[in-house]
């Protein structure tokens, strides 16, 4: 076991500008238009997150919590609310015709926001532009201004739901010019926990719902991607899902094998499919060459897929500055789930596979890991239950301690 550092670089972190900030980012034409909005807009986060969304812009406060954390890079996806929205745009559903024009211009003012967020720190920090689905010309253009202001963790894909019956799903040939503009620009295609769900109303237990069924939705963008033929088509396109873990995705990768197996045949069941051509290689061969995986807050069984995807697929994240994620206990978090794991792969997890896939200098970050100091020696150490931080928040942790409760004898 050697004595180098980690060099750790979370692969899922979330900023944005405040609501006024955004302002200066509009264009000038929407400015009345965002005045009149912005009078009436109420947060319904605002005593939820209370001090905290300070973290979202504060470029000072954010570079010593993540320091203090052990991290040295960070890979961000959005977060708070932009122009003309009504919640963060990763969990927003996709503008209706109406909204289109104006949540559009809310949306670049964020792109042009984080381009600037990211030039303070362009060593440390790797910004995920934004895109809509409602106009593929407008897509394309942001593409190309993404990649030509070097947000360098490529584009966040936006993922109609069931509801959103306006737009076309991911696998239809339409949104070939798109993945045609992503591939040449050599962007990576992201996707996060909590796009892709449908509208459950105001019901009881609605949020929960939300919040259980999320995994279920999300990682329809996976499959229909794999299965609309998209990384047959462009072989270069690279896919990360993040926050979703990996442990789910040996299984996934079986049942859209075994569903090849009869597309290919020609039925699946009753239903002919003789006249819609089966992928040239099994599902599971797109899988392995073109995804990735953003394991946040990684378990046990999350750590253990990695068998199975390919350990060079996965990236550790620790979701700052999420409740649910594991800072200020990302330590902790390397120990619960890496402590047993061989060094190499650790690093791979831990940095190595997030420098390769967004390009971050790993030489450049050193001298800050060397200052943190976190060590094979200190991730070995097991986690036990009794030492998970009473005021953690983390989802991970909190499903161990459910675990070890409903394991007990009564």
């Amino acid at each position: 076991m050697s004595n180098d550092p980690y060099i750790v670089i979370t692969a899922d972190t979330h900023a944005g500008a405040s609501i006024e900030a955004y302002r200066d980012y509009l264009d000038p034409k929407y400015r009345e238009d965002f005045d009149a909005w912005r009078g009436s807009y109420k947060n319904p986060a605002k005593k939820h997150v209370g001090t905290k969304k300070n973290k979202n812009w504060d470029s000072k406060e954010r570079l010593s919590d993540l320091l203090g954390d052990g991290v040295v890079g960070e890979v961000i996806f959005p977060n708070t609310v932009p122009p003309f929205y009504d919640a963060p745009f990763h969990i927003s559903a996709p503008p209706s015709p109406k909204q289109y024009e104006h949540q559009l211009a809310g949306m670049r003012a964020h792109n042009r926001w984080l381009a600037e967020f990211c030039a303070e720190q362009p060593e440390r920090r790797a910004g995920i532009g934004l895109i809509h689905l409602n106009n593929i010309e407008d897509a394309i253009e942001d593409v190309e201004w993404i990649a030509k202001n070097h947000l360098r963790g490529g584009v966040l894909l936006p993922l109609p739901s069931p509801s959103d019956v306006h737009l076309n799903a991911l696998n239809h040939p339409d949104y070939d010019r798109l993945w045609a503009a992503i591939q040449d620009a050599g962007l990576v295609i992201n996707q996060h926990s909590g796009q892709g769900s449908p509208h459950y109303g105001e019901g009881q237990g609605s949020k929960a719902l939300w919040a259980m069924e999320m995994s279920f939705f999300i990682q329809r963008g996976y499959t229909h991607l794999i299965m609309g033929g998209v990384f047959e088509r462009f072989p270069k396109l690279r896919y990360i899902l993040t926050e979703s873990g990996c442990a789910w995705a040996p299984r996934l990768m079986q049942g859209m094998d075994a569903m090849y197996m009869a597309w290919k045949a020609g039925y699946i069941g009753e239903i002919d499919t003789s006249k819609d051509p089966a992928l040239k290689e099994p599902p599971s061969f797109y899988a392995k060459r073109n995804c990735w995986y953003g394991a946040s807050f990684p378990s046990v069984a999350d750590v253990k897929g990695r068998d199975k995807v390919g350990v060079e697929k996965v990236l550790w994240g620790n979701d700052y500055p999420h409740y649910e994620g594991c800072y200020p206990y990302s330590r902790e978090n390397m120990r619960f789930a890496f402590a047993d794991i061989d060094e190499k792969e650790v690093r791979m997890m831990l940095g190595e596979n997030a420098a390769k896939l967004y390009n971050f200098d790993l030489e450049a970050l050193r001298p800050l890991a060397d200052t943190v100091n976190i060590t094979p020696q200190d991730v070995a150490v097991p986690l036990p239950l009794s030492e998970i931080p009473e005021d953690s928040t983390c989802v991970t942790f909190q499903r161990a301690r459910a675990a070890d409760f409903l394991s007990a004898k009564p």
